[in-house]
Order: structure tokens, then C-alpha cells, then sequence
């Protein structure tokens, strides 16, 4: 059993180092895209005129914005559990979530009000086919972000990457939308497609701007697992000879790192030695199956519930 625990506690180890690369490494090629991506359309912008590529600038304007603080989050959210922080600075990722829906959210209405304007003052598009080359290269750039995104979101569980790569992937769609009203306005003359598509991109942005707040809020609200999670733990548990019955569970995460607690109910005639045995056995066998938690089990007598009601 020793080597076991020495055995899982050296991959967790191992595990989290390579998360915590992965996330910083997925924190600086954000900041490091949106800011060429920046370079790059305003430049566009400034030979087209086009108000859909002005909306995708402004994005990703709010994307270098939102990174950086997604940078500065995560590294909070990195250090080691302290004194003040028992539980870790893990929720520091779910309010840079929280932030980049305030991005999203502030750009859309923005947006919004250009594309006013332009309904009430058409404007032509010129150089269109500098814009479209413009547009092809951030979708090629920003397809290479989300792919790394992705990867690091599958081994990290990060919600603060999560959030990243999901404007990051709305960036996309709004960028074939521009390539469409570039080519609808330049070379079908019909100028309405402009603000049209920069309405619509509004409207993606804010969907976006719901689901990363959600997913943000639900952290900070310590949320519980999916019912679905709970019950695989409670049937972990349970599959332990000396384990009888499993109540009480609570579950919440915390950036990369979630927290398991439950009662579990074993045979009044051991021993508190062999009860702390066993309990580290089960705390072994969840955590093997959910990497990056911690698991605080509390040792309950057989009928311990029974005699409580008795008495109440």
C-alpha cells in the first residue's frame, strides 16, 4: 500500500508541474497571437474602412485584454496553498473568466453602436481583397491558438484556458464572417452586408460573453459535480470491502484543483487504526480516478446515522 501511495503521489506531483507548464505556455501564446492579430487588421482596417473588420479589430483588442488578464490570473492561481488560502488562489481563474465576459460583453455594445451608424451612414468598402488575405491569416493564427488551447484544456481542466479559447473560437466564426462581408459588400456592391454581419457578430460575441460568465459563476459558487460524477465516486467508495455506505458527499473545484468530502460508513468493531487505513485506501482509489482533487474523508461507525435519529 505504501508504494502504491508513494507511486500515486509522485505522478500527482509529476502531473501537476506538467499542468502548470502547459497552462503558463497557453497563457503567453494568447497574449502573444492577439497582439500580432492586432497589428495585422488594423492595418487592414485602415485601407478598407470595412466596420466587420473594425468589429473583428475591437475584439481582438478585448482578446489581448482579456488574455493578459488571463496571464496574470493564472500565475495567481498557480501559487501553492498559503496560510491565508488554505484552499489554494484557484478562483483567481474564474474571475479572469468573469473578466473576459465583461470584455466580450463591453466590445459587443460598442459594435452594436457603430453598426447603428452604419445603417444610417452606407459606406463602400475598398481594398477588399487585402482585407479578405488579412482575415485568411488570422483564422490560420488563431486555429493554431485554439488547437494548442484545446490540448492544454483536456490535460489541465483550466476554466481560466476554457474561457480563453472559447472567444478564441468565436473569433474564428466572426472572421469568415468578415471574409463574407468583404466579399458581399466589395464585389456585390451590396453595402448593407457590413453592418449586417458586424450585428450578428454582436450577438455570437454575447452568447459567448453568457456561457464563459456562467461557467465562472458556478465555480465561485462552489457548484457541485454532475450528478453523474458523484454517483462514480460514491460507487468507488462503495467498492471497498469494508466500506458500507457512503452520505453526505460535497464537491466543488477551485481552478485546476477540485475538492472531494464525504462521510463513509464502516464496521463498528475495527479499529480508529484500520478505520484511518481504510479511509486512505478509498481517498487513493478516488483521487487515481479524478487527478488534480483533493479527498477529505470523515469515518463513520456502522448505524452512527440510526442511533442520530433515534436521539433527535
Amino acid at each position: 500500500m505504501n508504494d502504491n501511495k508513494k507511486k500515486l503521489d509522485t505522478n500527482a506531483e509529476v502531473t501537476q508541474l506538467r499542468n502548470e507548464r502547459l497552462m503558463r505556455a497557453a497563457t503567453y501564446a494568447s497574449v502573444t497571437v492577439a497582439s500580432l492579430l492586432i497589428l495585422i487588421k488594423m492595418s487592414a482596417w485602415f485601407v478598407t474602412g470595412s466596420l466587420s473588420l473594425l468589429s473583428s479589430l475591437v475584439d481582438s483588442i478585448l482578446d489581448a485584454g482579456a488574455s493578459l488578464v488571463n496571464l496574470i490570473a493564472v500565475r495567481h492561481a498557480l501559487q501553492p496553498a498559503d496560510k491565508e488560502h488554505r484552499f489554494g488562489h484557484g478562483k483567481a481563474e474564474a474571475l479572469a473568466s468573469l473578466a473576459q465576459a465583461a470584455f466580450i460583453a463591453g466590445s459587443g455594445v460598442f459594435l452594436l453602436l457603430e453598426s447603428v451608424d452604419r445603417f444610417v451612414k452606407p459606406q463602400e468598402i475598398s481594398n477588399s481583397d487585402t482585407g479578405i488575405g488579412v482575415m485568411v491569416i488570422a483564422i490560420i493564427m488563431t486555429l493554431l491558438l485554439v488547437g494548442f488551447q484545446t490540448y492544454v484544456v483536456k490535460k489541465t481542466n483550466s476554466i481560466a484556458i476554457s474561457a480563453d479559447s472559447l472567444h478564441y473560437r468565436a473569433d474564428i466564426l466572426v472572421n469568415v464572417a468578415v471574409i463574407i462581408s468583404l466579399i458581399l459588400s466589395a464585389k456585390l456592391q451590396w453595402t448593407m452586408a457590413d453592418p449586417i454581419f458586424a450585428v450578428l457578430i454582436v450577438f455570437y460575441m454575447s452568447f459567448g460573453a453568457y456561457k464563459i460568465g456562467g461557467q465562472a459563476f458556478d465555480v465561485l459558487m462552489d457548484r457541485e459535480f454532475p450528478d453523474e460524477d458523484r454517483k462514480r465516486i460514491k460507487d468507488i467508495a462503495e467498492g471497498h470491502e469494508k466500506v458500507l455506505n457512503v452520505h453526505d458527499m460535497r464537491t466543488r473545484s477551485s481552478g485546476a484543483t477540485s475538492f472531494i468530502q464525504f462521510h463513509a460508513e464502516m464496521p463498528k468493531d475495527i479499529s480508529l487504526s484500520e478505520a484511518h487505513e481504510i479511509a486512505d485506501e478509498v481517498m487513493y482509489m478516488v483521487e487515481e480516478v479524478f487527478p488534480n482533487t483533493e479527498v477529505l474523508i470523515h469515518q463513520d461507525p456502522e448505524g452512527v446515522d440510526e442511533r442520530r435519529d433515534a436521539v433527535s
